[in-house]
C-alpha cells in the first residue's frame, strides 16, 4: 500500500475512532467480544492480533460464475490495543487480482462491529475506505473457518502505478457481492502490509 493511502487512512482511523468506539458499545459488548473471538480464533492480544482469509478460485469454480471479475482476493483484519487507551481499534487492508486484468489491486480502511440488517441481529465487522470509497461487511461462516464478504463498492489501488493513475473500483455485479475466503495462515496475507515493523509483528503472530 502506498504512503498516500495509509496517511489518508490514519487521518480517516483517527475521525472515525470516536465513533467506532460507540458503536462497539451499543452493540452490547459481550456479544462484540464473542463476535470477536470468532473472528481471531482466541482472544485478542494485548496489542495486536490478525485474521487472515484467502481464496484463489479455480477453473472450475469461474467456469460456473462467468460474469465473476475477482480471481482472487486476501483480507488481512487487523484489532490494536494502543496503550493507554481503552478502546480497540479494528482496520483491514484487501488484496485483488481481477480475472481478465493484470496486476496486484489493493484497498485499506478502518473497521467497527455493525448490526446486521434482516439477519436478526448478526454482528459484522463494517469497514470502509476514506474519502468515500465504498466499503465492505465481514461477517463469519458457522464454522469460523471462513470470511464473508459482502460488498458493493470498494476503492481499489493498482500496487505498481503512480497514485493518480492507479485508482479504480470494484463494483459489485451479478457475481462480484459475495465472497467466502478461507481463513489461512498469518504469513499468507504478509504481503498486503508494507510496514516493515507491522510485517515483523505479523510473521511472528
Amino acid at each position: 500500500m502506498r504512503m498516500t493511502k495509509s496517511l489518508f487512512g490514519a487521518l480517516f482511523f483517527i475521525l472515525a475512532a470516536g465513533s467506532a468506539a460507540s458503536a462497539q458499545e451499543a452493540i452490547d459488548k459481550p456479544r462484540a467480544d464473542a463476535f470477536d473471538q470468532r473472528l481471531f480464533a482466541g482472544p485478542l492480544a494485548p496489542d495486536t492480533t490478525y485474521a487472515c482469509f484467502v481464496r484463489r478460485y479455480d477453473a472450475a469454480h469461474l467456469a460456473k460464475h462467468p460474469k465473476q471479475k475477482v480471481a482472487a482476493m486476501k483480507l488481512l483484519v487487523i484489532a490494536e490495543n494502543p496503550p493507554d487507551e481503552k478502546i480497540t481499534n479494528y482496520s483491514f487492508p484487501l488484496g485483488v487480482k481481477y480475472r481478465h486484468r493484470l496486476g496486484n489491486f489493493d484497498s485499506s480502511g478502518s473497521c467497527n462491529h455493525v448490526i446486521a440488517e434482516n439477519t436478526g441481529g448478526e454482528i459484522r465487522l463494517g469497514c470502509g475506505v476514506d474519502c468515500e470509497g465504498g466499503g465492505l461487511q465481514v461477517a463469519l461462516s458457522k464454522d469460523d473457518r471462513s470470511a464473508i464478504i459482502r460488498l458493493e463498492r470498494i476503492r481499489i489501488w493498482q500496487n505498481d502505478k503512480p497514485d493518480d493513475e492507479a485508482e479504480d473500483e470494484l463494483v459489485a455485479g451479478a457475481d462480484d457481492n459475495i465472497f467466502r475466503l478461507d481463513r489461512a495462515p498469518n504469513q499468507e496475507c504478509a504481503s498486503l502490509v508494507t510496514d516493515r515493523k507491522e510485517l515483523a509483528v505479523l510473521r511472528h503472530k
